[in-house]
């Protein structure tokens, strides 16, 4: 009766025909829709269509094929097929979780069939079983019909092509047997597995984490024994009591991509018990407990009860600049100052142009001075003049011995380029009684407003980390910017870079090559450096390395070049959150200057983040070429956990203070492996804001 309520309810939804006539006929049809469904169904011709009605037609047409196509696939056990199909298209235009005339989801027929690999690819893709099968008991009946149903139905065609003259319509009874044949040997099978299945085994390990002061996380792993049926989902259970008496709350977990799950809304400091069960169509299996039996909510900053470092410090910043704005609102640098085109000392030449070229132009070589230069990309293309040069704007004819300073003060100015109007109205009027210095930076905003006006773009970019000098004098400041929409500039247009660096006619030698010729050859490793620089960390807790070194007029900073804007680091552990205990136990540690943790310890460190630190700590003494014994001499920085956003947090590991800043001259007996390189410390801290 279940099964025929089913084939009404189906019948009435028109949903789907009976099965292929044959074998061989249904993996020609499942052959057949698999090429049609590669086919949008919005590629016919719906010129010749009229009205809404015969859209809606064509689109449930081509839903049935998708849905179709997906079930023969299933019942052919063709993984490869199935798993294009779910890459390809949405879980929508499979029409997954629509029963089947036999009232079968996807999913049922794999699971029953114990064909694992589809199984997994199913779930993970949102694949649901049945709801009809709400007991043991209906599943078997269903079963047990359909079996019966399709024996009755092999019996009688069986009778009539046995008793049957040779014609046609014995033809296509005998192709009716073998399909319903085949149907029956399907059901059977699933029939077996059904009957032969258990309840899954426990998850085979779960680990319990603090992830903030009021939430837990719990990670598991599936059961080492399934019990020949897939697991199609997990219940997660919290307490405050070892027995579970009473249960605090339960999540069911049916998206099988990642098997965690993150408990909110807790209390910080009470203890909870967590337990994880995995569920089969024989039902739910037992619990297994977590490890550790219960974890505290709880965060480091509970320690000693101090506030982020950085809270409310963006706020200040804007109020502050705030004030200083209004400072200069009504001065007489509040009136607009005009682009002033740059010009050398006595170039009358350059005069005599401007009669006819009244406006600013990119410049095409560069003589002795300093120079800015915007680099715009786009996948494999790049900026450029109409006269395929990369654009170019002159800063000042001379640059004094501080320059490194105007630089790093540049780059400063690169996070605000929408108030460079204010800003030169502001230098404008200090120049007259300052130094060079604010000359040079006056002449900078200039060149940037220049700049600015000819692509007729504010935003330049980030500022390369050092400028390019070549031996003629020429000193070149390169900001870099990815375009990722089909944005139009002025004066400019889009080529290949390879075509720009082939087809650029050097003016220099290669022994001394110039400034522009430098910056063509390296102009890849440029782009590749600011595609990285702006890339971010997974979630999770860090162990990072703070290496630096002082010249004359800098301090640099260690970074890998994979990862420029983020110090020398392996990772800890996916949870970024460090709970009050591993704070304190961390605090215990500094107080009593122990060493690092390289080596296995006694008892009273056996404690996960104690066994984390050590892993940590040897992976990253590999990174950066420095012999694990040496480590003995390190330290964890102990005054605070360096946190960016709430999903990325750092623990510091810091050389003996005479070794933390390696001055110039002084020799470094470990010099990291390729793959780093050392960066000015303002620019480092720049990107670490992006």
């Amino acid at each position: 009766k279940m099964t025929q309520q089913m084939r009404d309810l189906q019948l009435a939804q028109a949903r789907k025909p009976p099965g292929p006539s044959s074998p061989n006929a249904a993996k020609r049809l499942y052959r057949n829709l698999s090429g049609k469904f590669r086919v949008n169904y919005t590629s016919f011709d719906e010129g010749s269509l009229v009205g809404r009605g015969d859209k809606e037609k064509l689109r449930k047409s081509y839903l049935f094929q998708s849905n179709a196509a997906l079930f023969e696939a299933v019942e052919l056990q063709d993984l490869d097929r199935v798993q294009e199909m779910l890459k390809h298209y949405s879980p929508e235009e499979l029409d997954l979780n629509t029963p089947n005339s036999e009232g079968l989801l996807p999913l049922d027929i794999a699971i029953m069939t114990n064909n694992a690999p589809i199984a997994r690819a199913l779930l993970q893709a949102g694949a649901k079983e049945s709801p009809h099968f709400v007991s043991l008991e209906s599943r078997s009946l269903h079963l047990s019909t359909l079996v019966r149903e399709a024996e009755q139905r092999v019996n009688e065609l069986m009778a009539q092509v046995v008793n049957e003259a040779p014609n046609a319509d014995c033809s296509e009874k005998e192709k009716q047997l073998k399909a319903w044949e085949w149907r029956f040997r399907l059901y059977k099978r699933m029939k077996a597995g059904f009957e032969h299945a258990r309840v899954p085994d426990a998850p085979s390990s779960v680990h319990l984490s603090v992830a903030s002061s009021s939430s837990l996380q719990v990670t598991f792993w599936e059961p080492l024994s399934i019990n020949l049926a897939v697991v199609t989902k997990y219940k997660v259970e919290w307490s405050c009591s070892p027995s579970f008496l009473p249960l605090l709350g339960e999540a069911l977990i049916d998206k099988l991509k990642e098997l965690h799950f993150t408990i909110q809304g807790l209390v910080s400091g009470t203890a909870y018990h967590v337990r994880v069960s995995a569920y089969n169509m024989k039902g739910w299996g037992p619990p297994q407990a977590s490890t550790p039996p219960f974890a505290i909510p709880s965060n480091w900053r509970e320690y000693d009860g101090r506030a982020p470092r950085r809270r409310g410090q963006a706020e200040a910043l804007d109020h502050l600049l705030g004030q200083v704005k209004t400072v200069h609102q009504h001065c007489i640098c509040h009136e607009p100052c005009k682009n002033q085109p740059q010009s050398r000392k006595h170039s009358v030449s350059k005069s005599l142009k401007h009669l006819f070229h009244p406006g600013s132009k990119f410049l095409k070589t560069l003589k002795r001075g300093l120079y800015l230069t915007a680099i715009f990309y786009k996948d494999d293309n790049i900026l450029v003049t109409h006269e395929d040069q990369i654009p170019v704007v002159e800063i000042d004819d001379t640059y004094s011995c501080l320059l490194m300073q105007d630089f790093l003060w540049l780059t400063k100015v690169s996070c605000m380029w929408d108030e460079i109007l204010w800003l030169r109205q502001c230098v404008t009027v200090s120049q007259s009684s300052c130094s060079c210095i604010l000359q040079t930076r006056f002449k900078m905003l200039l060149a940037i407003s220049q700049m600015q006006g000819l692509l007729g773009i504010q935003d330049l970019g980030q500022v390369f980390f050092e400028p390019i000098k070549d031996k003629q004098g020429n000193i070149l400041i390169v900001t870099l910017k990815e375009v990722k929409t089909n944005q139009t500039f002025e004066s400019v247009r889009w080529v290949p870079i390879c075509k720009l660096q082939s087809s650029r006619k050097s003016v220099s030698s290669p022994e001394e090559p110039t400034a522009l010729d430098m910056l063509l050859i390296s102009v890849q490793d440029k782009l590749a450096y600011h595609q990285r620089s702006s890339h971010a960390l997974s979630p999770g807790l860090y162990l990072g390395y703070l290496k630096l070194c002082s010249a004359v007029d800098q301090i640099r900073v260690l970074v890998p070049e994979q990862l420029p804007n983020i110090l020398c680091h392996v990772k800890i552990r996916s949870n970024p959150n460090i709970s009050r205990d591993e704070w304190e136990w961390l605090q215990k540690m500094a107080s009593v200057e122990e060493p690092v943790p390289t080596e296995t310890g006694t008892d009273r460190f056996q404690n996960p983040l104690f066994q984390e630190l050590q892993v940590a700590i040897k992976e990253l003494m590999t990174l950066v070429n420095i012999p694990l014994q040496e480590a003995k001499d390190f330290r964890l920085y102990s005054q605070e956990v360096l946190e960016f956003g709430d999903q990325v947090s750092f623990l510091l590991l810091l050389p003996p203070s005479d070794d933390v800043c390696t001055a110039p001259g002084q020799n470094n007996p470990y010099t990291p492996r390729s793959g780093f390189l050392t960066l000015p410390l303002q620019i480092f801290e720049l990107g670490e804001d992006r």
